[in-house]
């Protein structure tokens, strides 16, 4: 059987699971360990270092033009003739949707089986892996991976409960100019480590936040994690908040409680790297109780220890 995934998500838990073998062509955007894999599908962002201001410009004028930021490499998809090819419906932003897969793949030969990963919610992505693992004929192993990452968050929520953990009053930002609030599985993310972020959207898209709003809601604790950006290139745009009126009057900036995140832990849906997020929460939220270690302490940093304000 031969795979090709259109999702980052797809790809990195065909990994996690050991699944690799039947997987011939992925995105430009997947995680490393698919680097050497054929590149089926590109982007006309890649390779440029714009800045969240001007990707937000280039999306909404392609949207409004009915263009797609994305395209196939139809002649390497007909070369590797998929029997199965993972898509998604969640952003058009983040990846190429069903849409444009469904146009590509009409033109080829032979017909692949299109499944759509598309969840909502966190439970839905634990689903996702299942499903991955079923069009493969390998349910078994998606069962095994699940249960291993059960256990982490159990702990993680039995931890909480022994030491009577107050929620904390949280904000996780996934994009900094404009500012969007959280969404889908992030807000389960967040309540998983104990806190609550009411200005989120659970099981929906995330939308444009004004910043007064923020300002009423006075976070305790701050998550900065941009779709696509990792830690460094977070902090080279935080200058966009912290010129704000009252940045320096929130809770979270007072108590030094604002956290720069990289987004594979947030805004790529794969089981494995979510319930990463959710231990590197648990370790922003409560750090008087949870103690990141050495994997995970690499994937956030507070903005209060990266010199004078970046």
């Amino acid at each position: 059987m031969k795979v090709v995934s259109f999702l980052p998500a797809a790809t990195k838990m065909i990994y996690d699971m050991g699944l690799q073998e039947y997987l011939y062509g992925v995105t430009f955007e997947c995680p490393k360990e698919a680097a050497e894999m054929p590149k089926v599908v590109r982007c006309i962002l890649e390779g440029k270092n714009y800045t969240s201001v001007e990707i937000d410009r280039i999306f909404s004028a392609s949207k409004a033009q009915g263009k797609s930021l994305y395209w196939v490499d139809d002649e390497l998809l007909e070369s590797i003739a998929p029997d199965v090819i993972f898509t998604q419906d969640i952003c058009e932003v983040c990846n190429i949707d069903t849409v444009c897969t469904e146009t590509a793949v009409l033109k080829l030969i032979k017909q692949p089986k299109l499944v759509p990963l598309s969840p909502n919610n966190l439970n839905d992505v634990f689903e996702c892996a299942i499903t991955i693992a079923r069009a493969l004929g390998k349910g078994e192993v998606a069962l095994n991976y699940l249960a291993g990452l059960q256990i982490k968050t159990d702990r993680i929520i039995d931890k909480l409960r022994a030491n009577r953990a107050p929620l904390k009053r949280v904000m996780l930002m996934e994009w900094i100019e404009p500012i969007y609030n959280c969404g889908h599985w992030i807000p389960f993310q967040i309540a998983a480590a104990g806190g609550v972020d009411m200005l989120s959207n659970p099981a929906g898209d995330s939308i444009v936040t004004q910043w007064d709003k923020i300002v009423k809601y006075n976070p305790q604790v701050l998550v900065i994690a941009p779709c696509g950006f990792d830690v460094n290139r977070s902090i080279e745009e935080m200058d966009l908040l912290t010129a704000k009126n009252g940045w320096n009057d929130l809770e979270a900036v007072k108590n030094n409680q604002v956290y720069i995140a990289d987004f594979d832990m947030f805004t790529q849906p794969s089981v494995g790297t979510l319930v990463e997020g959710i231990e590197a929460l648990s370790c922003m939220f409560h750090p008087e109780i949870f103690k990141a270690d050495e994997r995970i302490s690499k994937k956030f940093v507070n903005y209060s220890s990266v010199g004078v304000f970046g």
